[in-house]
C-alpha cells in the first residue's frame, strides 16, 4: 500500500475488495484519486419533472415516461417523420423528429425516458418537437427530486454499485485531495476550491451547483494545457539564438524576378509578416495557413531564399515522397536560372546517393534542401541551417518541430498547411505559434462546381458530361476510398474497390478513353510512372485512391468524380477537390453518394454549398471533434480530461489569456505557483518537449 491515501489501491476502500477492483481497472480505475477523478458522463436533472396534465405551452419542461409506440413514416418531398409516444403515467405525451428518420432505431417499447423541450397542443394532446432524450436505466432511482449522477459502467458493475464506491471515496478521502490552484487565484477568477468543485460534479443540490463545479474542472483543464504551450513559446524565444536574416530592397527585386507573374495582396502581407520575423535573432515560430492553391508554397520559396541570400542553408520538409517530389518539381523550375545549390533527400536514395547528399549539406555544397522525414535523421548534419519549411505539420508530431535546433542555435519555423485550422484547434494545436493567414486565390483560379450525385439515373448523364469534356482534351480523376493502414482486411477491400472501378470503367463509360490505376499498394517506381502518364496527357482519366489528395499538380485536370464520397471527410474532400482548381478551366467535382446519415448528409451538402475553406474547416470540426490535437498519434482523444474545444470556446480564450499572461510576467515561476506547474509538466511535459527542471 502507498503512504499517500490517494495513492492506495481501490480494493482497499471498505465494500470494494479484489472482485470490485478488477472490475474498476477495467475502467482505468486503479486508486482512490482515479475514482476521485472519474466523473459522470452526465447528470440527471429529477428536480422539475412536471406531469402532463401540468405542462405549459413553450416553457421549457421535462416529463417522464414509457415508450409504448414508434412511428416512422414518409411525408412529401422526400421528407420524413419519427414520432414516439410515451405513457407518463397514464397520461400520453408524443416525441417528434422531422427528417432524423435514424431515430426510430434510438427507441424500444418499454424504454424509460425523460423527454426535455417545449410542448404544443397538437390534436388535443401535448407534443415536444426534437426533445432532448436521456434514457433511464432499471437501477436508476424512480424519487421525483434530486440530481442523479449517471457513469460509465463495465459489465457485472451495476449504476448503484458505482454510486456507492464513489460516494465513499467522496466521503472518506476528497477532503486530502491538494488544490493547486493559489486561493487569491482562485478568488480573481470565480473558480470554487477544487474538492468543492469535485463533490459539486458528483452530487449537486442545484443546477448552478454542477455547473460552477463543471466550469472549474474545464478551466483547469484548458489552463493547463495553455501553460504547456506558454512555457514551451517562452523556451522557443529565450533557449537558443537564431541567425539573423534581413530582406533588402535587392534581395527582395532578385527573388520576385524569379516568378512570371505577380504576388497577391495576401502573399505580400504573408512576407512582410515573415520577414520582419526572421530579420531579428529571435526564432521565428509562425503557422502560414491558405486554401489550397492560394500560393503558399511562394511564400516559402521566397523566405527560403532570403535566408540562401543571407549565407545561409534552408530546409524544406514535407509528410509525402509525393508531395516532396512536387515541391522538388515546383522549385526547381522556379531556380533553374539559379546559382542556388539544391537536392531533393527522400528514402528513395541508394546508399550511395544519401551519401553523397549528406556530404553536401555538412559541407555546404548545397544550401536548398527538400525532403521527406529523411531530412531529421541524425545523420543529417547541416552546416548553417537559417530557415526550416514544415509542410502539413499536423501529418507531423509537435516535437518534431524541435528536431533541427543544437546546442544555441535555433533555426526560424515556419510551418504550412492547406487544411486551415478552427479557431480553437489554433488555439491548441499551434497554440504556440504565431499565425499568417492568406484567404484569397489568385487571379483567374475558378471555383469548383461540385454537385451530390444519388441515383442510377443522375449518374449516367454524369458520365455523359464527362465524356463530352474529355473529348475536348480536358482530364478526369476517379477518387475510390482510400486504402487504410495497418488494417489488412480493409485495405484489401478498399483497394479492391478501386481496381473494380478501373475495370468497369474501362468496359463501360468510358471505353472509348485512356484509363490508369493509381493507389498505395503499387510500389513507388510504379505510382510515379502512372503518375506522369497522366502528367503528359497519355491517360485521359486516372482511378486512384487519395495518393492525389496533395502534392499532384496537373493543370488540364478538371474534372472529378469521387466514388462513396460518405466515407471521405470534409476536409478531406475539399483537398481533394483542390486538385482540379489549378488551371484556368472550369472544375466540376461529381459526389457520388447513396447515403443519408444526417453526418453525410451534412458534409456532403457543405460541399456543395461553399468553397470556403475556412466554413469548411469549422463544419468538419463540428462533425468529427478535435481527434488527436497535437498530431502525435493519426486517430486518438485530445488530450483533455473534462474539456470540449467545440462547446469550450469563450472558456479555451479565457485560459489562454490567463496562462499567457502568467509565463509572460514571470508570475508563474513563483513558489505559489509550484504545484501547478509540477502538474503541467507531468501532465504535458514529454508531449510538449519540455524540460523537466526550471
Amino acid at each position: 500500500m502507498s503512504d499517500d491515501p490517494l495513492k492506495q489501491s481501490i480494493q482497499y476502500v471498505p465494500g470494494v475488495g479484489p472482485h470490485k477492483a478488477e472490475l474498476l481497472a477495467k475502467l482505468s480505475l486503479f486508486t482512490v484519486e482515479d475514482v476521485l477523478w472519474f466523473l459522470p458522463r452526465e447528470v440527471l436533472d429529477l428536480t422539475c419533472i412536471k406531469q402532463v396534465a401540468d405542462l405549459e405551452k413553450d416553457k421549457l419542461q421535462t416529463v417522464r415516461g414509457t415508450v409504448v409506440d414508434i412511428d416512422a413514416r414518409s411525408l412529401s418531398q422526400g421528407r420524413t417523420l419519427v414520432a414516439v409516444l410515451l405513457d407518463c403515467d397514464g397520461d400520453y405525451l408524443r416525441g417528434s423528429w422531422f427528417n432524423q428518420i435514424w431515430m426510430r432505431t434510438k427507441f424500444q417499447p418499454g424504454d424509460r425516458v425523460l423527454f426535455s423541450g417545449k410542448p404544443k397542443r397538437k390534436s388535443g394532446r401535448w407534443e415536444i418537437g426534437h426533445p432532448r432524450v436521456q434514457w433511464l436505466n432499471d437501477d436508476d432511482p424512480a424519487a421525483h427530486g434530486g440530481f442523479l449522477p449517471r457513469y460509465r459502467l463495465t459489465e457485472g458493475l451495476s449504476m448503484q454499485a458505482m454510486r456507492q464506491i464513489i460516494a465513499r471515496v467522496i466521503q472518506e478521502y476528497l477532503p486530502l485531495l491538494p488544490d493547486h490552484l493559489p486561493a487569491a487565484f482562485r478568488e480573481q477568477h470565480r473558480l470554487p476550491a477544487l474538492q468543492q468543485a469535485i463533490r459539486q460534479l458528483h452530487a449537486p443540490e442545484t443546477a448552478e451547483q454542477y455547473d460552477a463545479g463543471h466550469r472549474r474542472l474545464i478551466f483547469d483543464d484548458l489552463l493547463e494545457f495553455q501553460l504547456g504551450l506558454a512555457l514551451r513559446r517562452r523556451l522557443w524565444k529565450t533557449a537558443g539564438h537564431a541567425f539573423r536574416l534581413p530582406t533588402t530592397a535587392k534581395i527582395d527585386a532578385r527573388i520576385r524576378r524569379l516568378f512570371p507573374f505577380r504576388f497577391t495582396a495576401g502573399q505580400d502581407q504573408a512576407i512582410r509578416e515573415i520577414t520582419g520575423d526572421i530579420a531579428i535573432a529571435t526564432a521565428m515560430h509562425r503557422l502560414l495557413q491558405a486554401d489550397v492553391g492560394a500560393g503558399k508554397t511562394v511564400v516559402a520559396i521566397y523566405a527560403m531564399l532570403v535566408a540562401i541570400a543571407a549565407g545561409h542553408q534552408a530546409v524544406l520538409m514535407a509528410p509525402t515522397e509525393v508531395l516532396a517530389s512536387q515541391h522538388w518539381a515546383t522549385i526547381d523550375a522556379a531556380l533553374k536560372e539559379s546559382r542556388v545549390g539544391r537536392l531533393l533527400l527522400t528514402g528513395r536514395l541508394t546508399a550511395a546517393e544519401r551519401k553523397q547528399a549528406l556530404q553536401n549539406i555538412a559541407e555546404n555544397n548545397v544550401q536548398l534542401i527538400i525532403g521527406t522525414q529523411a531530412v531529421i535523421q541524425q545523420d543529417v548534419t547541416f552546416n548553417n541551417l537559417g530557415l526550416v519549411v514544415i509542410d502539413e505539420q499536423h501529418k507531423f508530431g509537435v516535437a518534431q518541430r524541435g528536431h533541427f535546433s543544437k546546442e544555441d542555435q535555433v533555426p526560424h519555423v515556419l510551418v504550412m498547411t492547406a487544411t486551415p485550422i478552427p479557431r480553437s484547434l489554433s488555439l491548441t494545436q499551434f497554440g504556440d505559434l504565431d499565425i499568417t493567414t492568406i484567404t484569397e486565390l489568385p487571379p483567374g483560379r475558378q471555383t469548383v462546381v461540385t454537385s451530390r450525385v444519388r441515383s442510377a439515373a443522375a449518374r449516367k448523364k454524369v458520365w455523359g458530361f464527362l465524356r463530352k469534356h474529355l473529348r475536348t482534351g480536358r482530364q478526369l480523376y476517379v477518387v475510390c476510398p482510400r486504402v487504410e493502414e495497418n488494417d489488412s482486411d480493409r485495405a484489401t477491400e478498399l483497394a479492391g474497390s478501386a481496381e473494380s472501378v478501373f475495370t468497369e470503367l474501362q468496359q463501360t463509360e468510358l471505353e472509348n478513353f485512356r484509363v490508369g490505376l493509381v493507389h498505395g499498394r503499387l510500389n513507388r517506381d510504379e505510382k510515379a510512372d502512372v503518375m506522369q502518364q497522366f502528367r503528359d496527357g497519355e491517360l485521359q482519366v486516372l482511378v486512384s485512391t487519395t495518393v492525389i489528395e496533395v502534392g499532384v499538380d496537373v493543370s488540364n485536370a478538371t474534372l472529378m468524380v469521387i466514388q462513396q464520397a460518405e466515407r471521405f471527410g470534409l476536409a478531406q474532400l475539399h483537398q481533394l477537390r483542390g486538385r482540379i482548381s489549378r488551371g484556368s478551366y472550369q472544375g466540376y467535382c461529381f459526389l457520388f453518394s447513396e447515403a443519408d446519415s444526417p453526418e453525410a448528409m451534412k458534409r456532403l451538402s457543405t460541399m456543395e454549398q461553399t468553397s470556403n475553406v475556412f466554413k469548411i474547416a469549422e463544419v468538419d470540426f463540428e462533425l468529427r471533434g478535435p481527434g488527436d490535437v497535437l498530431g502525435t498519434k493519426q486517430h486518438g482523444e485530445l488530450p483533455l480530461r473534462v474539456a470540449n474545444l467545440q462547446t469550450d470556446q469563450e472558456l479555451l480564450i479565457e485560459a489562454r489569456q490567463v496562462a499567457f499572461e502568467l509565463v509572460a510576467s514571470n508570475q508563474f515561476d513563483q513558489p505559489e505557483f509550484r504545484a501547478l506547474k509540477v502538474r503541467v509538466l507531468e501532465r504535458f511535459g514529454k508531449l510538449m518537449d519540455l524540460p523537466q527542471s526550471g
